[in-house]
């Protein structure tokens, strides 16, 4: 092990013997009584490993006891790693830097002790498909290439036009091109080492930006196909539900739930799956917060960051000018061949922070 401290997290000290890692509550953790043991705290860098950084100790005064009780309070306390070293070497400079925030993060929001290796090794392995490359879809295939998704592609033909630009997606120079080969240019801006061509293997994950054809839908349940849908229109951004065939709500599933809401949603569906409004009310905030969220959510089932995603058997919806996001539950439905019924174990979801149901 070579210990070192959580990246993200500011060392300051609350009195003499006293040093505080981190500045806001929710994660910050205090250390009392270090004496002179507070040299540790300097050497806790990731370049010695414990035997090397006991020996360091030492010799600035610090008896080896004391400094193993340091390691051991801040491993408990949750604010120590190991430092990826490998990684770290297996990555070139400008793409470790790159990369950096994301490893930050990672080891503090699942609070992994391997300094987000896992993390990101898990996201450079994964294939991710967005279907639709407008604005919110390009932008959700570079948010996730930038975050360290080493495979990412988009599928959709049509030519950008004006209402298709968007910040972290197409941009003037894509206009009039297929609205594909602009999201693979926005994708090679924010991540150069990101794989672009779709090979024709299977994704881990299919992102749908947009109504879609039931050929698509049907084939993506029979190859066992997990995918997240969003939308974006009505000035109303709508992620999820996310699908994991056989085991959680599938659209179909939704769409049945609608319906018993409102017996003529199949015909409204029919209608608006063939058909689009111009110019859609979703403005570029609206949409890169939808694309966010939708990334988000990616990145949660790419990490296994729970369970049970929050966006299984659910939807995030804002609607503005509230501004708010809200979780909307959508349990399968019995009547669906889709297999997510109770008797086939169902992921049950449950909500998460203030947002309603």
């Amino acid at each position: 092990m070579r210990p070192s401290l959580k990246a993200g997290l500011l060392p300051v000290w609350r009195e003499r013997d006293t040093i505080q890692f981190g500045t806001d509550p929710r994660r910050a953790v205090a250390l009392e009584g270090l004496g002179q043991a507070a040299a540790v705290i300097s050497l806790l860098d990731g370049s010695r490993d414990r035997e090397a950084l006991i020996g360091t100790a030492q010799a600035y005064g610090v008896p080896p006891a004391a400094t193993d009780r340091v390691l051991t309070t801040l491993a408990a306390a949750g604010v120590l790693d190991d430092f990826p070293a490998r990684l770290h070497a297996s990555l070139p400079d400008q793409l470790r830097a790159r990369l950096a925030p994301e490893l930050a993060t990672a080891s503090l929001a699942y609070a992994d002790g391997d300094g987000g290796a896992r993390t990101l090794a898990r996201r450079r392995a994964a294939f991710v498909r967005v279907h639709g490359a407008g604005r919110t879809g390009a932008c959700v295939a570079s948010l996730l290439a930038a975050s360290g998704v080493g495979h990412v592609t988009c599928t959709d033909p049509e030519p950008a036009g004006p209402a298709d630009l968007a910040p972290a997606g197409l941009i003037r120079a894509d206009l009039g091109e297929p609205r594909q080969d602009g999201a693979a240019r926005a994708i090679s801006r924010a991540a150069p080492e990101a794989r672009t061509h779709d090979d024709g293997a299977v994704p881990d994950l299919v992102v749908l930006t947009e109504l879609t054809l039931p050929d698509l839908i049907e084939g993506l349940m029979r190859d066992r196909v997990p995918h997240l849908a969003l939308r974006a229109a009505e000035a109303i951004g709508v992620v999820g539900p996310l699908v994991q065939p056989g085991r959680s709500a599938c659209l179909r599933c939704v769409d049945r739930r609608k319906a018993e809401g409102d017996p003529q949603w199949p015909k409204i569906l029919a209608q608006a799956t063939f058909s689009r409004v111009q110019p859609q009310a979703c403005d570029t905030v609206l949409a890169a917060m939808t694309a966010a969220v939708a990334a988000a959510q990616a990145l949660a089932f790419i990490d296994r960051a729970a369970a049970v995603p929050v966006t299984a058997n659910g939807t995030l919806e804002v609607v503005l000018t509230d501004w708010r996001w809200r979780r909307r539950t959508w349990e399968p439905h019995p009547a669906c061949a889709c297999g997510a019924g109770p008797a086939a174990g169902t992921i049950r979801s449950r909500a998460c922070g203030t947002m309603s149901e």
